[in-house]
């Protein structure tokens, strides 16, 4: 696969720590919003029917401020919006909006990874039944040829929207002492070790963007040298990224996805659908996505066993 960013944009892209602007695509700008810990549970429960505020809190196992904060985090960006459902007192709960129910198809990528490399019988999102009567193997596939989608079918064009958004900026990072009560509730809990952390996540999209070397990553992200360093040997011992050498005298080292990590594209294609379609500007997508059979990728999720597109109806537990 070649996801390849414009250099042109990246050689233009400015200098200044403070201002300085990055390529934009829409992978950064969905994983901005869903690359927290906490913002990936709350989602995750919001599938499953949580939409009261301590149900969301006993169920996950979060400081009160915290979820006060990423629930107006994703009331602000408009994938969750509140509803009074008592009067007396008032009382609110936070259901999906549309742009919420359309990040069904990434949830499914997320359990869909989690399923191949950490499955655990005692987590129930890795036991979902699909309406055929089987267990649901989700898989993401062309929706012009129907071949499942992997990175090496994939490249990227700049898109009508092309340009430059901000480079992130270091948030504060907070904490919550509650830990998840047992293996059942954590849901996804491995796959957020992987995606709960902004800075992981981008780097992992940066690699698919085709990042291999430390200045690459560094270019793409605009990332301090300190975080960057302590994030790819994160990958590397979450067994994501692997080191080769390119270089003998003195020895230099690149980062390569593994085979755990390229199976992670999937939900990188969901991730840049998703952020082309509810975070483009007028002008639209930023980047377009060309498979194999030469067709625009459009992506459908199916089950693996009878090849029926997934919905959150036909699937027991994400109803």
């Amino acid at each position: 696969m070649s996801l390849s960013q414009n250099t042109t944009a990246a050689a233009r892209a400015s200098e200044g720590a403070e201002n300085r602007l990055m390529p934009a695509n829409s992978a950064a700008r969905a994983l901005n919003i869903l690359g927290d810990r906490w913002v990936l549970m709350i989602c995750t429960q919001a599938f499953v029917g949580t939409s009261r505020f301590e149900e969301f809190q006993s169920r996950i196992g979060i400081a009160r401020s915290l979820l006060t904060d990423r629930l107006r985090r994703l009331e602000s960006v408009g994938v969750l919006a509140r509803h009074q459902y008592q009067a007396r007192p008032p009382r609110d709960e936070y259901r999906l909006t549309e742009a919420g129910e359309d990040l069904f198809k990434t949830a499914l990528m997320i359990l869909r990874w989690e399923r191949h490399w950490h499955y655990d019988a005692k987590v129930r999102a890795h036991n979902l039944t699909h309406s055929c009567g089987h267990p649901l193997e989700a898989q993401c596939r062309c929706s012009h040829c129907d071949k499942e989608v992997v990175a090496r079918d994939v490249r990227s064009k700049a898109g009508p929207g092309a340009g430059f958004d901000p480079a992130l900026k270091a948030r504060a990072q907070r904490r919550s002492i509650v830990e998840i009560r047992n293996s059942t509730d954590a849901m996804i809990e491995r796959a957020i070790a992987v995606l709960g952390d902004r800075w992981i996540s981008h780097t992992i999209a940066a690699a698919f963007f085709g990042a291999r070397r430390f200045g690459e990553f560094q270019q793409q992200l605009g990332i301090a040298t300190n975080i960057l360093s302590e994030r790819l040997a994160r990958l590397v011992t979450l067994g994501i990224l692997e080191q080769r050498p390119y270089q003998t005298q003195p020895l230099r080292m690149e980062y390569r996805l593994t085979e755990k990590g390229l199976d992670l594209f999937p939900l990188v294609v969901e991730l840049i659908n998703w952020g082309a379609k509810w975070l483009s500007g007028p002008e639209g997508a930023p980047e377009t996505l060309i498979h194999s059979c030469g067709a625009t990728l459009r992506t459908k999720v199916v089950c693996g066993h009878c090849h029926e597109e997934v919905t959150r109806g036909s699937s027991s537990g994400l109803a």
